[in-house]
């Protein structure tokens, strides 16, 4: 089980532009989020248990980031064992699950704040694949598609994590309108 290192400052948009990407936590985040780029950063779960998984994550973010994470958004195929709401230091994070999302990515509604996009990173991926996505996504990475990043990075396509799966559209834009393929 990862443990959660202390940061010695939250992350904020004042923050300095030194990218942090924590391997024990398998988080990382970019240190400026200006929604230029289509993520805010990475995570590489375990396994694709969402009951198992979810709580460390919002303990992550919540330490990472300094705010309080209210909401979870995910793609309902790409996980199993989906709770409606989650137990986090004391109070209860909703769930929500959606089909006409990427399935690639998980989304973070915090207090006070913009959502935050992370990308992630089936769990099967081989560590340095994995290791290179959570370094790339810490960098500037505005401009590049999600596909480009995991092009870059070179994790496996799984099954479960690809865009297209069900009735989810192959690419999505930064606005999350999709894309037709030509």
């Amino acid at each position: 089980m990862p443990t959660l290192t202390p940061q010695s400052a939250p992350l904020s948009t004042a923050s300095s532009a030194i990218p942090r990407f924590d391997s024990a936590l398998r988080l990382s985040l970019h240190p400026v989020l200006d929604r230029r780029a289509v993520v805010d950063g990475a995570w590489w779960p375990h396994s694709r248990d969402a009951a198992a998984e979810l709580p460390e994550l919002i303990a992550a973010a919540d330490q990472r980031l300094g705010r309080t994470t209210l909401r979870i958004g995910l793609h309902h195929d790409a996980w199993q064992g989906i709770p409606r709401r989650i137990l986090a230091r004391g109070r209860q994070v909703r769930v929500g699950w959606f089909r006409h999302t990427d399935p690639r990515v998980i989304t973070l509604v915090l207090a006070a704040g913009e959502p935050i996009v992370l990308l992630i990173i089936p769990p099967d991926t081989a560590p340095d694949a994995a290791e290179t996505t959570l370094k790339l996504t810490a960098r500037d990475i505005a401009g590049l598609t999600t596909d480009d990043i995991l092009t870059r990075a070179g994790p496996p396509p799984d099954p479960a994590f690809r865009a297209g799966t069900g009735d989810s559209p192959a690419r999505w834009e930064n606005e999350g309108g999709s894309v037709i393929a030509q």
